[in-house]
């Protein structure tokens, strides 16, 4: 399976980071196993330039949206300036570019919003960051918000709520697509206390 990440100006670095290690150790313990790896994981930008997190560290990534090629799973992180991340040029449109062919699309803490401006949770249940469901549920004129819970999987469209909880919906998505064995292994390689129900701990 092909994973993207999508990166942009001002990303969270744990929410795009913290899914990336998931794929890339599920991958890496099925080759120890004498298996192809599991999931091939590219990292993408709207433009295919480097793009500066949060904080400052500048990210480099794989490939452009444009030559990203068929995915399986798009992920999408959040941000802590999220009116900067949805007024962001191109990144709204690339996202449901991305989505277009029926890729999961799956994101991280306020990622939701992004998703939300692309239209992909209507008359769906979601969830974002604890702080910020209310905001999210008045931009959508909704009532999908879940609290409570780590992720939420409507199918085509899967939301994490806050930073490390993209930990537990990317070991979801390993425990979805590649099974409930690799997805324990991965969580205990990478020594996280993982719930499969999607409970908050």
């Amino acid at each position: 399976m092909r994973i993207g990440i999508l990166l942009f100006d001002g990303v969270d670095l744990l929410d795009a980071g913290g899914p990336y290690e998931v794929f890339l150790t599920a991958s890496r313990l099925a080759a120890r196993d004498g298996l192809p790896p599991l999931f091939d994981v590219v990292t993408l930008t709207a433009d295919g330039g480097p793009v500066t997190a949060y904080g400052g560290l500048v990210l480099t990534p794989h490939a452009s949206a444009d030559a990203a090629g068929e995915l399986d799973v798009v992920v999408v992180p959040g941000a802590i300036d999220i009116d900067a991340a949805v007024g962001c040029d191109g990144l709204v449109p690339t996202i449901s570019a991305l989505t277009a062919n029926g890729a999961v699309a799956a994101s991280v803490c306020t990622g939701a919003f992004l998703l939300g401006a692309a239209g992909l949770l209507r008359d769906r249940a979601w969830t974002t960051h604890w702080e910020d469901v209310e905001a999210l549920a008045e931009r959508l004129g909704a009532t999908g918000a879940r609290r409570g819970v780590r992720w939420i999987d409507e199918g085509p469209v899967v939301t994490a709520g806050g930073l490390s909880s993209g930990i537990a919906m990317a070991l979801h998505l390993v425990d979805r697509f590649a099974g409930r064995d690799a997805a324990e292994r991965t969580a205990h390689q990478l020594d996280y206390a993982w719930a499969p129900d999607g409970q908050a701990g």
